[in-house]
């Protein structure tokens, strides 16, 4: 059986969830007209580049732009991997890798879409490559732009300080394997895999997020615990919005018909096709979840509701009979002989104090409180 945490402590866990805290995210922030022309060049700019073989594999971070040149016309496999989107960079290793400006100007747009393209003889995707804030408990989103040629894959990513590539280059180190011995469409297929894995550890993340946010539902079902269920359902979202068309991306590689792409390397895609589906539908799983955390919170606060009307219920039908008995002998007719009795007072508090014993006695018998 599951443990539960004690409320306290899923109360300290969920307080990053406080949506007063965090910059609120754009959902609906693409723009095609003007993405391009908005996009700031990145501060810093990092170009690796791994060039192998399957007897010899080198990495190297290069200095200068233009030692990416020297790579095209080499006989071994190379990956060049851009971080940090500048435009002018990204002009010039298109124009040199002859790729086409369709391309480019999808690279350096915002907020793509992801989607696979097949333009000559290049293939190009691009997709989100999520990560878990854990400080701020928010998705981010680095927008990865995919080009690969006959002996050449150009990675571009947006943020030179993070991705989830080093299970890759960690294989392409190793002599021998598969990698190391496969072509472009294999590196291709390896770079898909592990961002497409690294989606689940953002659903883990998310889902350890909403089992907490069960229990505080049952425990303390107020507006703060409200403003917590709509901040995680926007998350959930930002996700499914994210990693929904990488579906028909994988999709495009299976159908493609291109020169670059070997038959026996289509198995691997398949895998990959496979993941994305198992994906979106824990996605979806997490969005009815929430959805029903939302109505719980509902429930409890109807219940809340119901308990707070039931306690005043019952106190108003107690004094009723009392409010009765002090409003007829509040009347002051002169014609009235209980007023003239010495004891009187005492007698009539006596028997509405005994009045209001037995009333609770019923009540208590017949379970209405």
């Amino acid at each position: 059986m599951k443990k539960r945490l004690p409320i306290p402590g899923v109360l300290d866990v969920l307080d990053e969830l406080n949506p007063f805290k965090v910059k609120r995210q754009r959902i609906m922030n693409f723009n095609p007209a003007t993405s391009v022309a908005s996009r700031k060049p990145a501060e810093t700019s990092k170009i690796t580049v791994f060039d192998y073989s399957g007897n010899a594999c080198t990495e190297e971070t290069l200095v200068s732009l233009e030692q990416v040149f020297a790579y095209r016309d080499k006989p071994t496999f190379t990956w060049i991997n851009v971080d940090g989107i500048r435009k002018d960079d990204v002009h010039a290793i298109c124009q040199h890798y002859m790729i086409h400006p369709l391309i480019e100007e999808d690279v350096l747009s915002i907020g793509q879409r992801a989607k696979m393209d097949d333009i000559g003889e290049r293939l190009f995707c691009i997709l989100p490559m999520m990560y878990f804030n854990s400080e701020a408990s928010t998705i981010d989103q680095e927008q990865v732009s995919i080009v690969m040629g006959k002996n050449f894959v150009i990675s571009f990513q947006e943020d030179p300080t993070r991705d989830v590539f080093d299970p890759v280059r960690e294989k392409l180190k190793i002599p021998g394997s598969r990698i190391r011995n496969g072509t472009m469409d294999f590196l291709c297929y390896s770079l898909l895999d592990v961002i497409v894995d690294s989606y689940f550890t953002v659903l883990d993340k998310l889902g350890e997020r909403i089992e907490l946010m069960e229990d505080v539902v049952q425990h303390d079902p107020n507006t703060r615990t409200l403003a917590r269920i709509n901040f995680l359902r926007r998350q959930v979202f930002l996700f499914k919005r994210g990693i929904a068309p990488v579906r028909e991306l994988v999709n495009g590689f299976l159908k493609s018909e291109s020169d670059l792409l070997e038959d026996n390397v289509t198995k691997y895609y398949k895998d990959v096709y496979d993941h994305i589906i198992q994906c979106n539908d824990l996605a979806d799983n997490y969005r009815d979840m929430i959805l029903n955390v939302q109505e719980m919170y509902h429930t409890q606060l109807n219940l809340k509701m119901n308990e707070i009307m039931k306690v005043l219920a019952v106190v108003t039908t107690l004094l009723t009979p009392l409010t009765l008995i002090a409003g007829i002998y509040g009347m002051n007719f002169h014609n009235m002989p209980e007023l003239e009795s010495h004891n009187g007072y005492f007698y009539t508090l006596g028997g509405m104090g005994l009045l209001l014993v037995l009333m609770i006695l019923i009540f208590r018998k017949r379970g209405w409180f």
